[in-house]
């Protein structure tokens, strides 16, 4: 889903829009932008993206009315808030009526590009895998569900998430301060680690820590 994926920017500083268009861009995204709420929800109309990176306030209205207008249209397109680091009270109120993450300015492009590839794999959106899989290992996006080798694995609500987090991101290796954003993790190694027992009770070591840089899932297994 990741591939060739369209995003829309909006944001009425025009330079925002072109910093994280020109980072999209070079990360291989389709990037359209807009600076007012009635161009994003014109555009949106129109180009059909799959994620959609919104300012909270906007000149003519803010992010959850052009939330509530994509959705009203039929849009199925993730929306990930930029807020201001002040905005933490209303954008939890946000993402309760449907804004799917959300993340305060000024922030570090890792984490953004962690939770834009993490969003648009979820399945949430048109066109998700229903079925994440690397190698014995299958994540059910519908139910929830995790089996290794056929055999259910019970896993946390977190260590799910971080399990999601690395099969939609098979040959990467992601760092600790990328997991944790993607998944809402406090402590990511200390999930990872109880991932990985869990995991590794019903086959071969999956997830290989890389010193100083992060984990990965096992490369090589078919």
């Amino acid at each position: 889903m990741t591939d060739n994926a369209r995003i829309l920017v909006v944001d009425d500083q025009p330079t925002v829009v072109d910093m994280l268009a020109s980072l999209l861009t070079l990360h291989g995204f389709a990037v359209d932008t807009a600076g007012t709420a009635e161009q994003a929800v014109e555009k949106a109309s129109e180009l059909h993206p799959d994620l959609v990176l919104i300012d909270t306030m906007l000149p003519d209205g803010d992010g959850m009315e052009v939330r509530r207008r994509l959705r009203a249209g039929g849009s199925g397109a993730g929306i990930v808030f930029l807020a201001a680091p002040d905005a933490d009270d209303d954008l939890v109120g946000g993402i309760a009526y449907g804004c799917d993450d959300w993340i305060t300015k000024p922030f570090d492009v890792e984490v953004l590009l962690a939770r834009v590839r993490a969003l648009l794999s979820r399945g949430g959106p048109p066109g998700g895998e229903r079925i994440l899989r690397y190698a014995d290992v299958e994540l059910d996006q519908d139910t929830n569900g995790v089996r290794r080798s056929g055999e259910p694995v019970p896993l946390t609500r977190t260590e799910l998430e971080v399990l999601r987090c690395l099969l939609q991101n098979c040959g990467r290796v992601l760092s600790v301060a990328q997991i944790e954003a993607a998944t809402g993790a406090a402590d990511a190694d200390a999930e990872v680690g109880s991932l990985r027992d869990k995991l590794d009770r019903l086959g071969a070591p999956l997830i290989v820590t890389h010193r100083g840089f992060g984990y990965a899932l096992r490369a090589g297994l078919p």
